[in-house]
């Protein structure tokens, strides 16, 4: 359980972590009789709404422009947790779900789910062709879901049934909500459609609804990924088949917005985006291209995409992004340089990892092998906060610095968080996606070398593509030491990996 209390709790959650040993037996007995009748408790089916902006800068009178987050009581996401151990297998491990859905699925991230998109960037880039990227804009997906159709869905084609499915149909049907905002609140209203923003199960349940869509994306021909209601697409777009190509999208995208329609969701081809990548003399043979079809509108070609808070830019240079990402640091910089004086160096070192260093790792992957000139803006930012940090002047050497915090600098960083991947990936085999992508050198050749960890690193045409996940993580990992790749646990190989980087980084340093 997270620390933070629902204003629908009776009962603070500090004080059942803090008296746990009297709360666990009744809750695990709440648990038991809910789903030994297949019920769920009817006092724990009315959410209070808050409405955030999506989007910074969004007019604040339109109602369109909200997410409604469903705050719920800190009991009612116990038993969904409860729920979600015994259900999350059942419905990975069956056939019918999307291979390339990344929500809820152990191994899987954000983060992995990019490196998939931009590895078949890179690949049609690397085979001389253009690349579009189109992210689908769905309108208040998880609010339309239909319940009868998930229902069926789930038995059909996920096997769920007896109790385990009138205990979800319990857990759908006869919610209410009410909005809240300071003092004034809404009348409560009944929800006959969707599941809740902020519930442990919305996002499963959502991926298990749209996991046909992966089909009629795959039969097109084309290349796609999901998180949650975050759909992907991608393909090579040949500069002597233009209009053949663009002529597949769209009646991929009709289809999308086919089925969409029947299953109770819209797509919004409107606020959806598409962009064009590839290198610069690539980028000049479809300058005449200035629109997409996609779903019945000619959707304008963008200089940029976030996709998963990440901005993937026409040259996949990242620089936009990583501009952002320094915006977002220094502004939290500023505000721990003001407070530095009244905060203890340890406490220091922790808030500056916890809000500006998780900005700088953030999916940080992706930034293997990227411009010299983009990464050195992150350098700037890590060297200013351990100066913020240590209480250094402005000119102090960074270096220095960063040894004392023990602090990779920005490359060991983006290593290191490759390594730890390819890592998981070897030792667990998921995500799958990713997994397939890599090739072990043993297995395509026997040599006296063989039993070393390592793979094979696939040959490229372009610089681009060797930034592909197929190419970066074989490259990556063949380079570590064998008192490293051969560890056997993660918490062995997270150690002995960063002491490895941490040498190379600061060797001068240390002699």
């Amino acid at each position: 359980m997270s620390g933070k209390s629902s204003p629908l709790d009776i009962v603070p959650t500090s004080l059942i972590k803090q008296c746990a040993d009297t709360f666990a037996p009744i809750i695990a007995a709440l648990a038991n009789r809910s789903f030994d009748t297949g019920r769920f408790p009817v006092c724990f089916k009315t959410a209070q709404v808050l409405p955030l902006l999506k989007k910074k800068g969004s007019d604040k009178s339109q109602p369109a422009n909200y997410r409604p987050i469903s705050n719920l009581s800190t009991v009612s996401k116990i038993l969904e947790r409860l729920a979600l151990a015994r259900l999350r297998a059942q419905l990975i491990c069956s056939p019918n779900c999307s291979r390339l859905q990344s929500a809820y699925r152990p191994g899987c991230s954000t983060e992995t789910a990019l490196l998939s998109i931009l590895d078949g960037l890179y690949q049609a880039i690397d085979n001389k062709h253009t690349a579009v990227l189109v992210g689908l804009d769905l309108s208040a997906a998880f609010d339309t879901i239909c319940h009868s159709t998930l229902l069926h869905r789930l038995e059909i084609e996920f096997g769920v049934r007896d109790k385990a499915l009138a205990w979800l149909e319990s857990y759908l049907t006869g919610r209410k909500q009410f909005i809240r905002i300071g003092q004034h609140q809404s009348k409560t209203l009944l929800c006959d459609a969707g599941v809740p923003q902020g519930s442990v199960l919305g996002p499963l349940l959502f991926a298990a609804y749209v996991s046909p869509v992966g089909e009629i994306v795959t039969s097109a021909g084309l290349g796609f990924h999901q998180y949650a209601d975050d759909t992907q697409i991608f393909f090579a777009m040949r500069s002597a088949d233009i209009q053949q190509d663009l002529e597949v999208l769209r009646v991929c995208t009709d289809r999308l917005r086919y089925w969409f329609l029947t299953n109770g969701l819209m797509l919004n081809p409107d606020k959806s985006e598409a962009v064009v990548v590839g290198t610069r003399q690539q980028l000049c043979t479809v300058v005449a291209v200035q629109t997409v079809p996609v779903a019945g509108v000619n959707l304008p070609i963008a200089s940029e995409l976030k996709s998963l808070g990440v901005v993937i830019d026409s040259r996949l240079s990242f620089d936009k992004h990583v501009s952002a990402v320094c915006r977002s640091c220094n502004f939290h910089m500023r505000a721990l340089s003001h407070i530095r004086h009244l905060l203890s160096t340890q406490v220091a070192h922790t808030l500056a990892c916890s809000i500006v260093c998780s900005r700088i790792d953030y999916c940080n992957a992706v930034l293997q092998h990227a411009p010299k000139s983009t990464l050195s803006k992150l350098q700037r930012v890590q060297n200013n906060l351990a100066r913020i940090v240590l209480s250094a002047p402005r000119r102090t050497h960074a270096p220095p610095l960063l040894y004392q915090l023990h602090w990779l600098p920005v490359e060991s960083r983006i290593t290191y968080k490759l390594a730890l991947l390819t890592f998981k990936i070897r030792t667990q085999s998921t995500p799958r996606y990713l997994y397939d992508l890599l090739v072990d050198r043993c297995c395509v050749r026997s040599t006296r070398s063989s039993d070393m960890p390592q793979y094979v690193v696939p040959r490229v045409r372009t610089v681009i593509a060797s930034r592909a996940f197929r190419v970066a993580a074989p490259t990556v990992w063949n380079a570590l030491p064998r008192s490293v790749s051969s560890c056997k646990t993660v918490a062995c190989f997270k150690s002995h990996l960063k002491t490895h980087l941490f040498n190379i980084a600061f060797n001068h340093m240390l002699h």
